[in-house]
């Protein structure tokens, strides 16, 4: 099993697993989550996705660095991967990333209405930080020291 970047043959994949993964919380949260709208194409050329496969790609990670922080935009797991430490894996991957570019933080936004990912983040080091309305959704702000 390993992650590496996505690709643009990755793209329908990419694509598959976050529709996937977000479907599920459109009835909780009301509306759709804001990964179903995003550009992968885009967001792949810019090298901003990666993947971790076994044989398959089974998970998606979407990252943006900037001067001071990691920022984790977006964590899916295919859902029938879900329960096996895949999300994690990829969150230590970020943690990871991080370090290497010299950040000293990472920070993530997630939907109020789906707490059993701010549980999974505030289990891995994550403090909240702010509350935000964002584009009539209400949005959780995380983050984590390194």
């Amino acid at each position: 099993m390993g992650i590496r970047l996505a690709e643009s043959a990755d793209r329908a994949a990419v694509e598959a697993i976050v529709q996937a993964a977000y479907e599920p919380w459109v009835r909780v949260i009301g509306a759709k989550p804001l990964p179903l709208g995003a550009d992968y194409g885009e967001l792949i050329a810019q090298g901003r996705v990666h993947v971790l496969e076994n044989g398959g790609i089974d998970a998606v990670i979407v990252l943006d660095a900037s001067e001071d922080v990691l920022l984790v935009e977006n964590v899916a797991v295919r859902p029938d991967r879900q329960g096996r430490g895949l999300g994690r894996r990829l969150m230590a991957f970020a943690e990871f990333r991080a370090r290497s570019l010299g950040l000293p933080a990472l920070r993530l936004y997630t939907n109020e209405k789906m707490e059993s990912n701010i549980g999974l983040y505030a289990s891995l080091g994550y403090r909240e930080t702010g509350r935000e309305a964002i584009d009539g959704r209400h949005a959780v702000h995380m983050r984590k020291e390194l």
